[in-house]
């Protein structure tokens, strides 16, 4: 016994692709130290090794480059991470009396 099979009525412009969501990155923040005139280049330099894990060398040429340019960025993360990193650095600079500044921006 054979089977009927209905023709095959395929058109191309009523293709159905299978949708697939497009996955967007979520948009990624600069964290960035802005100089001033009073926080100690040792305390900078402090700061970026606790609070971005680098190592000392790493952290006196961006510390270096902030008090040179005026501003260094120390990383780039997504939104939730940057602005913990804001907080937590601009806490540990007004506990020790020192006004250096960190702010992000979407990079």
């Amino acid at each position: 016994m054979t089977h009927h099979r209905p023709k095959d009525t395929h058109h191309p412009e009523l293709t159905v692709q299978a949708a697939r969501p497009k996955l967007r990155r979520p948009p990624l923040f600069k964290v960035l130290l802005l100089n001033d005139d009073y926080t100690p280049m040792e305390f900078v330099v402090l700061v970026l090794e606790r609070f971005f894990g680098m190592n000392h060398e790493n952290a006196t040429q961006i510390m270096l480059h902030v008090h040179q340019r005026g501003v260094g960025v120390c990383g780039v993360f997504p939104k939730d991470i940057a602005e913990t990193k804001v907080s937590r650095v601009n806490d540990y600079a007004r506990s020790h009396q020192h006004p250096l500044m960190c702010t992000m921006e979407e990079a």
